[in-house]
């Protein structure tokens, strides 16, 4: 099939720019209507103008995904425009700091949580009821990062380790609705927060390629490549898993 997701509505946070952007982009060329979420609404509507200017059809919604109004205001605005949805994406995080343990910000901690964990929590509350209905799909973004140790950033760490605990605990729970609940965990990829950090620090970047054995960056194409997969019927026998996309990190 060459639109395996026509008539199909897909939600995605974060869907501005980098993974989430690129989640958007595919699943509107594989056929599906696309709802963007994120607060940077001049980047989301211009995603929208993309693809609308392709033939598909897609909306933006300005949303704070850590306030649980919002959240609810979006399901209902997705719903009132597509009048369903299929997939939902949870895509919006921050990195927070670097810094040693001991030394980082409480402040920041916090923030990394409540956008990064709590976030995710209130948009899959918000999801499940609709998702019933259409026996569908979530994927969270997580990370290398909630599968092993990464110095220098604990808040980020124990936000992604906290994300594949919820879409485990949640995929058991709705398995019997139809429901199927994935996180992907990408390594090091070509999005604006990680050009940020690397333009940042040259020696970081550095550092970085040396520990990705195959010695490059993905492309959020990649990691999107992955979600929309996760998504279609072609992973219909796929729950509960925590998928590295990482150029071999995670092996060595």
């Amino acid at each position: 099939m060459t639109n395996p997701f026509e008539n199909k509505v897909a939600l995605i946070t974060g869907g501005s720019s980098g993974i989430g952007k690129a989640a958007a982009l595919t699943f509107a060329r594989q056929g599906a209507s696309v709802a963007i979420a994120d607060l940077a609404d001049e980047a989301g509507w211009q995603v929208v103008e993309e693809v609308l200017q392709a033939g598909g059809k897609a909306h933006f919604i300005k949303t704070d995904v850590s306030q649980a109004a919002q959240v609810h205001t979006m399901m209902e605005e997705v719903i009132s425009r597509f009048g369903r949805v299929d997939s939902c994406v949870n895509s919006a995080g921050i990195d927070g700091e670097q810094a040693r343990t001991d030394q980082y910000s409480e402040k920041v901690f916090d923030k990394v949580m409540e956008i990064n964990v709590k976030g995710v929590w209130i948009c899959m509350q918000a999801q499940l009821p609709y998702l019933i209905q259409t026996k569908g799909t979530i994927v969270n973004i997580a990370s290398v990062a909630g599968l092993q140790g990464f110095p220098g950033h604990c808040a980020y760490a124990a936000s992604k380790h906290a994300v594949i605990g919820l879409t485990k605990t949640a995929a058991i729970e709705y398995v019997r609705h139809g429901i199927r609940i994935n996180a992907v965990c990408p390594g090091f990829t070509q999005t604006p927060m990680v050009e940020k950090a690397l333009k940042e620090d040259e020696s970081y970047a550095e550092k970085i390629l040396k520990s990705v054995p195959m010695r490059r960056l993905a492309t959020a194409q990649e990691i999107a490549d992955m979600v929309v997969f996760l998504c279609s019927e072609q992973a219909s026998f796929i729950t509960g898993q925590a998928v590295a996309i990482d150029g071999g990190i995670t092996a060595v």
